[in-house]
């Protein structure tokens, strides 16, 4: 497949599906943005918070286990039972499965986790044969801070995140030891870098090594415009890609629940190469998180399941 690459006078003319997500929703964006007078970031924390480690949330009682661990079998309790729940646990790891999974975010002499290099065109991406998973979304929708929460068993690695929108100006590249890179991208939409369809595009198309994207949704609005407008680009050049539901914490059980449906019924219908399982989860408390980093050693070719 020929990859186009477009200008920004190309992008203002919007002859490219990317050119709207400098625009849609730019005046609410606008008047949510104002009221966000200071900036705030979050560096390096030496003290992990609670429940960031596995071994903590094995002590939880079952109800509480599941609803951190698996929030997403958590929601059936809110559903009616006649509801067909089965692409709730397509990815289902046991607790060894997770625990084994946990060792490659721990850092250690043998097992560097840092960050590793930033990137503002293709030509400046790192040369890595590691396997990849990159994490793309609009702005403010929670990459940054999902990044963070993966990482906080490795408190040395710095994350900058802001409560600004935009923040993310260069795809970001981490590196777990010597098994896989994880990149942060920059947000799309509103405040999203000039460059942006030509940074990205040829990311996704060109990275031999891309294993899987991660697309975040806010489980608080679901799909938007602008959400489908980067699942229809995801689609046309079959990038496989997984959908992320993140702040759930600010989300009430009804609104999550009715979201999470919607969007299940959007993925089964209309796309192709997403994966039907949605990975809900919250970097405030830490809900999702541990599922998530064994989905990604999966992917990564680093952790086949025991069950």
């Amino acid at each position: 497949m020929n990859v186009v690459h477009w200008s920004m006078r190309d992008c203002k003319a919007f002859s490219h599906p990317w050119a709207k997500m400098f625009q849609a929703s730019n005046a609410r964006t606008v008047l949510a943005t104002r009221c966000l007078k200071r900036r705030h970031f979050v560096s390096k924390s030496r003290t992990p918070v609670k429940y960031a480690s596995f071994s903590e949330v094995q002590q939880l009682q079952e109800k509480q286990f599941t609803g951190l661990t698996f929030p997403l079998q958590d929601l059936t309790r809110y559903l009616a039972p006649n509801l067909d729940t089965s692409c709730f646990c397509i990815f289902n790891p046991n607790r060894d499965d997770i625990n084994k999974a946990e060792r490659f975010f721990i850092p250690s002499r043998e097992n560097v986790i840092d960050y590793y290099s930033s990137a503002v065109r293709m030509d400046h991406v790192p040369q890595l044969s590691l396997p990849e998973v990159c994490f793309l979304g609009r702005s403010n929708v929670g990459k940054s801070s999902l990044i963070k929460a993966l990482f906080s068993l490795a408190p040395d690695v710095e994350v900058r995140v802001s409560k600004n929108p935009g923040h993310t100006k260069k795809m970001n590249f981490f590196k777990v030891g010597k098994f896989f890179t994880l990149v942060d991208m920059p947000g799309f939409g509103y405040r999203a870098p000039k460059d942006f369809a030509e940074m990205v595009e040829p990311y996704l198309n060109h990275r031999p090594n891309l294993q899987r994207t991660f697309l975040l949704v806010d489980a608080q609005v679901g799909i938007q415009e602008i959400d489908n407008i980067a699942i229809e680009m995801l689609e046309e050049f079959g990038i496989p890609y997984v959908l992320v539901l993140t702040k759930i914490d600010k989300a009430s059980k009804r609104v999550m629940a009715m979201n999470v449906l919607k969007i299940q019924d959007f993925v089964k219908e209309k796309t192709q190469v997403c994966f039907p399982q949605l990975f809900p989860v919250s970097s405030l408390y830490y809900s999702g998180i541990h599922i998530l980093r064994c989905f990604i050693a999966h992917v990564a070719g680093y952790l086949p399941l025991s069950s």
